[in-house]
């Protein structure tokens, strides 16, 4: 593999444990190719890389405004174990030592890459030139929308930071300078205007230039508790590595969802980062439904995907019980979901002098679970989709 790199035509950086979180911490933007050299992917991604990384350094040749760089997972297993890199090869997105929650998926060729990184050092912030255009956003949207007295402070420039992060999941714009001088009779200040003509502005209260604290509360109010999931984020979502909690419900059953994001955001707000809230369409999603033996018939259906198996909620009509849906997840950590489907109720549910139940059964299988991390994945993925 002596043709891998030509280090006199490329500036792909190296990391290791060493140098990582500097090189990263330190870079505007950085491309990270996780790569192994037993896989012919990674080796044919690799020329493709480097010539993505000599135009982009020709537009881009500060040091610190986009780094391309690479890791040999073979080399640095605790690195890939780090960012949860389970297939070859995988391109990460880094701003300021942050990963973004969304790999590169495009093209792999250089025109693609370059193109890729140009968005990504586009201007994340729309300016406002007249606040008659906050009355015509579209509330269809979720907007973040920050009045400032001027660009060069602090205030605004923690607030570009955010916005390169969420500008996927938000829209944010700015009104600076004279124009904003109405909406600034405190000071600077930053709103979230949610979706829907007649839900309310909320206004950020914290410290402008507190990064973490800003950072915090718009990715609560741009990244919804309970999101869509489709066939174009699955495998997306899949890479976050936590069981799904889904509510498969029908296109037009809004009532059904409402319920179940009040009982998320009321049960298992302190369970965030150890699952994923979602909600699917019951038509769309017939297949992961006959695992369980439900059809759209019997939607709306609430379910946890492990990966490894599916479980039922036991009745939808449940939901509002106090109690009820957190112990379900509860009962999915602890092993007891997978216990009872193979063991009966646990002793300590059985009621005195009532027989255990043997179960030979199995809980069904994950149907998400080709969508999940797996170390075969390159062989099945890669080659048909993606080169």
């Amino acid at each position: 593999v002596s043709w891998l790199f030509n280090p006199t035509r490329s500036e792909i950086t190296s990391l290791d444990s060493g140098n990582i979180d500097d090189i990263l911490n330190n870079a505007d933007v950085a491309l990270v190719n996780f790569y192994a050299d037993w896989c012919r992917f990674s080796q044919m991604l690799h020329p493709i890389f480097e010539e993505a990384s000599n135009v982009i350094k020709e537009e881009y040749p500060e040091k610190n405004q986009v780094v391309f760089a690479r890791v040999d997972c073979d080399q640095h297993s605790d690195i890939a174990q780090r960012y949860r890199i389970s297939k070859y090869p995988t391109l990460k997105l880094f701003r300021n030592g942050m990963m973004m929650k969304r790999e590169y998926r495009g093209q792999r060729s250089v025109t693609a890459i370059a193109d890729y990184i140009r968005q990504q050092k586009s201007n994340p912030i729309r300016d406002v030139q007249d606040l008659e255009e906050i009355s015509s956003l579209d509330r269809s949207r979720r907007n973040i929308i920050g009045y400032f007295e001027e660009k060069d402070s602090d205030n605004y420039r923690t607030f570009e930071r955010v916005a390169n992060i969420l500008h996927d999941d938000c829209v944010f714009l700015s009104a600076v300078g004279a124009i904003s001088k109405a909406e600034r009779f405190s000071g600077d200040n930053v709103i979230y205007k949610p979706p829907g003509e007649n839900a309310p502005d909320m206004v950020y209260l914290g410290s402008l230039t507190n990064f973490d604290l800003i950072y915090a509360w718009t990715q609560d109010k741009c990244v919804p508790l309970v999101r869509e999931i489709t066939f174009e984020n699955g495998e997306e979502l899949t890479e976050e590595g936590l069981p799904f909690l889904i509510l498969f419900h029908m296109k037009d059953d809004l009532e059904s969802l409402e319920k179940f994001q009040q009982e998320v955001a009321r049960q298992l707000i302190s369970e965030k980062g150890t699952i994923n809230f979602l909600h699917a369409d019951c038509d769309k999603f017939r297949h992961p439904l006959l695992h369980i033996q439900k059809t759209p018939a019997d939607c709306p259906v609430i379910a946890i995907d492990s990966f490894r198996h599916m479980y039922v909620f036991p009745d939808f009509s449940d939901l509002s019980l106090p109690g009820k849906l957190k112990q379900f997840v509860l009962d999915l950590h602890s092993g007891k979901l997978h216990r009872e489907f193979h063991h009966g109720p646990d002793p300590t549910d059985v009621a005195p002098g009532q027989p255990i139940q043997d179960l030979a059964s199995s809980p069904p299988e994950s149907s998400f679970q080709k969508l999940a991390p797996s170390e075969h994945r390159y062989t099945l993925l890669r080659e048909k989709d993606e080169l």
